[in-house]
């Protein structure tokens, strides 16, 4: 599993998709939410808007990502 830091609150599953490389543009990643083809935390999500936080697990196409907060430290 990847993990995926971002430096908000949360962030939009469509964005995180394509924020994260599983699709190049938001056209991508809203056909592949509103296809059934992303689950969050081991739901199917069909809400291309739904708020992923730090610890969400997001599973697109068989691709594991968790979602983790930013501490600003560079490896």
């Amino acid at each position: 599993m990847k993990k995926i830091a971002i430096s908000t609150e949360y962030i939009k599953l469509d964005s995180f998709l394509k924020f994260s490389g599983i699709t190049l543009d938001g056209s991508d990643a809203k056909r592949m939410v509103q296809s059934s083809m992303v689950k969050v935390n081991g739901e199917l999500c069909t809400m291309r808007g739904k708020k992923l936080r730090p610890g969400d697990i997001v599973d697109a196409c068989g691709i594991v990502l968790e979602v983790c907060a930013d501490d600003g430290e560079e490896d």
